[in-house]
């Protein structure tokens, strides 16, 4: 779906902190379109508001159920609100979490995997993977045609 200013809507999602930063380092990528900015820490709602729109969502993560649903919740709000066409996250559980919501509401999603997971794909990752229009992992010896799971460099 193209908006009235035949702009792609693009959610960029990432946890603070390495998930955060190799994903601004591919901004050059969305620079022409309408960019909207998700990550799950208060400290970094300044710098991201220089790029555009941006919500916190909390972190979360598989040890604390609860804390995952109130995170689930705010991402079912933002993409309620924002409505992406497209959404691209480098992890990891609130990414995971909104890119499973915007899927079910017609998003592509784009999971780039975390450069940290030598050996096998991140959980969250694992998670994405079905779900994903795209899944490029940083590792080459991770690249697996048969599960669609593609090597296209470091960003790091």
């Amino acid at each position: 779906m193209v908006r009235h200013n035949n702009k792609l809507r693009i959610c960029l999602v990432a946890s603070a902190g390495g998930h955060l930063t190799q994903l601004l380092k591919l901004s050059d990528g969305w620079r022409d379109y309408e960019a909207i900015y998700v990550s799950s820490a208060k400290a970094v709602a300044e710098e991201l508001r220089t790029f555009g729109r941006t919500y916190i969502v909390g972190e979360c993560n598989r040890q604390h159920p609860i804390k995952s649903l109130a995170v689930l919740g705010r991402c079912l709000a933002v993409v309620l609100k924002e409505r992406p066409d497209v959404v691209i996250s480098t992890g990891a559980m609130p990414g995971c979490l909104l890119c499973m919501i915007a899927r079910i509401f017609g998003a592509r999603i784009v999971w780039i995997d975390s450069i940290a997971n030598v050996e096998r794909l991140s959980l969250s990752g694992r998670l994405i993977r079905p779900f994903s229009s795209l899944f490029l992992t940083q590792w080459p010896e991770l690249e697996d045609s048969s599960r669609n799971i593609e090597y296209a460099g470091a960003v790091i």
